[in-house]
Order: C-alpha cells, then sequence, then structure tokens
C-alpha cells in the first residue's frame, strides 16, 4: 500500500467525520449511557434489568434495587467523572507536547500522583482521599518537571520522551514498592486506593472528583482552539500572538490537576489517557474543539468497558479496571513505540 492511498484514506476518514460530527459525538454519547445502564446489572449478586430501572426512578424497595443504588450506581458515575479527566488529560498532554505517545502514565504523571498520594495516607492514617488530591496534584506535577526537563535538555523526539517517562514511572513505582515494604502493617488503606480499582467506592467519592472535572474540562475545551495554535510550532504561534510558555504551562497544568483528581479517587488507572485521545483524532480529526470532548467520550467508553469486565468475568472475584485497561494499554502502546520510531 503506498503512503499516497494511506493519506487518502485518512482523509477519507477525517471528511467523513467532518460531515457529521454531531451525530456521531451523539452516537458515542447514547452508547456510553446504553453502557451505563447495562453496567447498572452487573456484578456479583443478580441484578435484573428492571430491578435497575425500579432504583432510578427512586423505588428502593428491594435489596437488589438498593444494591444499584448504594454500590452500582457510584461506580458508573465515577467510570464518567474518571474516564473524563484521564481521557482530556492525556489529549491535552499529547496537543500541549505535540507527541502522540504523551500520557498520563506514560510520562509518569500518574505514578508521581500514585505516590504523592500514597505518601500522604501512610503519613496520616485516616485521612480522607478528598485530602488526597493536592498532595497527589504536587506528585503529578513534580513528575511532569522532571520529564520535562530531562526529555527536553537536548531536544526531544517522541521516543525519547517515552523513554524519558517509562524511567520516571519506573522510579516512582519503586517509591511506591518501597513505602509498602517499610510500612506492612499500615499499607491497607493505601492498596484499596492504589489498586486501580473502583470497587467500594461511593458518591462521597462522585462528589470529590466532580467539581475538578467540572471546572477543567470546561476550561479546556474553551481553550481548545489555543492547542490547534500550539501545533503549528513555537515560533508561528509566537507569530500569531499566543503567550506560548504561558499557555503550555497553563494547560499541562489543568492536564495534571485532572490526572491528579482521577488518580485520587480511583488508584492508577493506565492507558485511558493515551488509548482515548487517540481514537478520538482518528475519528474526529485533529482539531482539539472536536477530538477533546470526543476523547471524554472514548475515555467514559473505556471505563465502563473495563468496570464492567472486571465485575462480571469471574465473579464473585473482582479484577481492578486497571488491570483490564493495562492489558489493553500495553501492546497497544508498544504498537505506537515502534510506529512513531519509525
Amino acid at each position: 500500500m503506498t503512503s499516497t492511498t494511506i493519506v487518502a484514506q485518512q482523509v477519507g476518514r477525517t471528511s467523513l467525520a467532518k460531515k457529521h460530527p454531531a451525530i456521531l459525538m451523539a452516537s458515542l454519547g447514547a452508547l456510553a449511557v446504553l453502557l451505563s445502564f447495562y453496567g447498572l446489572s452487573v456484578g456479583a449478586t443478580d441484578v435484573s434489568l428492571g430491578d435497575v430501572l425500579r432504583a432510578l426512578v427512586g423505588d428502593t424497595s428491594t435489596q437488589a434495587s438498593q444494591i444499584v443504588v448504594q454500590f452500582q450506581l457510584p461506580r458508573v458515575l465515577l467510570c464518567w467523572l474518571v474516564g473524563t479527566a484521564l481521557a482530556v488529560s492525556g489529549g491535552v498532554m499529547q496537543g500541549v507536547i505535540r507527541n502522540p505517545l504523551a500520557a498520563p502514565d506514560i510520562i509518569g504523571v500518574t505514578k508521581g500522583a500514585g505516590f504523592a498520594g500514597m505518601l500522604m495516607l501512610l503519613a496520616i492514617p485516616g485521612l480522607p482521599v478528598v485530602a488526597v488530591v493536592p498532595a497527589a496534584f504536587l506528585g503529578g506535577l513534580a513528575a511532569a518537571g522532571i520529564v520535562y526537563l530531562l526529555a527536553y535538555r537536548r531536544g526531544a523526539t517522541p521516543v525519547r520522551i517515552a523513554l524519558v517517562g517509562i524511567a520516571v514511572s519506573a522510579a516512582f513505582e519503586a517509591g511506591i514498592r518501597f513505602l509498602l515494604v517499610r510500612n506492612p502493617l499500615d499499607v491497607s488503606a493505601a492498596l484499596i486506593w492504589l489498586t486501580g480499582s473502583l470497587f467500594g467506592r461511593s458518591m462521597t467519592s462522585v462528589l470529590e472528583i466532580l467539581p475538578w472535572v467540572l471546572v477543567l474540562v470546561p476550561l479546556i475545551v474553551v481553550w481548545s482552539r489555543k492547542l490547534d495554535v500550539l501545533g503549528l510550532g513555537d515560533d508561528l504561534a509566537a507569530g500569531l500572538g499566543e503567550p506560548v510558555e504561558k499557555t503550555r504551562r497553563l494547560l499541562l497544568f489543568f492536564s495534571v490537576a485532572l490526572a491528579a483528581a482521577a488518580v485520587a479517587v480511583a488508584g492508577t488507572i493506565g492507558f485511558v489517557g493515551l488509548i482515548a485521545p487517540h481514537m478520538a483524532r482518528r475519528v474526529f480529526g485533529g482539531k482539539h474543539m472536536a477530538s477533546i470532548p470526543a476523547a471524554a467520550l472514548f475515555g467514559v467508553l473505556l471505563m465502563l468497558i473495563a468496570d464492567m469486565i472486571g465485575r462480571g468475568l469471574a465473579p464473585p472475584l473482582e479484577i481492578p479496571a486497571g488491570l483490564v485497561t493495562a492489558v489493553v494499554g500495553g501492546p497497544y502502546f508498544l504498537y505506537l513505540l515502534v510506529k512513531t520510531g519509525k
């Protein structure tokens, strides 16, 4: 297959998305709603779709409907919020750094946030998860800063950034393991948070991440045109009147904050921030005004599917959603690494 044929196929896919973007976006949203409704019935306890419907209209007279409201509904809502946060964070990072391999977990932000959050949980036993968010944010910001300084020291290629990010992630992962070994009697709460699972989460967790998503995602969508300008290159962006460094740092700040909030309530769930933006760009093209909202929907779909697989594959045993996304995302990352490195 010639390169001209490949380009023609890519233009055809993008043109199709440009003709009916609203229909495609609405279809993704409808699919997410349907999966959410079905996901409320998946788990170790048999819950029928009728019980789900009764619970959603306010009838909690049966045990099954109470399970839906108390346990299943918070998980589904967290799939929406965490999936959106991770996907939008990854989309912003890829746009700002102009690197398709950038993502919160790939460049070390997730592990940095996880290390800082776990350190806080172990230092202050019984600390509520909401108090972990500032620590997770600082850890994610520190990890992003380390990667930025090391990778851009003498110019960076996509492979260089990916390799530096992997090294930083490994360093923070080693720190996490050291904390586990160092505090074997105090790790139960930290492990529940760190596994990358939505098991045991309640509406409290939903309320903890909700403000971050409601504030930062609309801001990023409003600034999506600035991402398009940054994609033209620093010199051209500056020539168009864009304060490049200020815009880059502020968008990275938003991105790290979203990733840190997601890590704080759901643990270190990987690869959603890598895969969802890629899927969005393949369907909707490179304009961030469309690809950022589409990435959020793809992130929601990935989280819903991963959580349903984890709950329904071998009940009553539950597989963490982070493990499911890693099984899918690991090979996909290797594919992107080889493709980008050519």
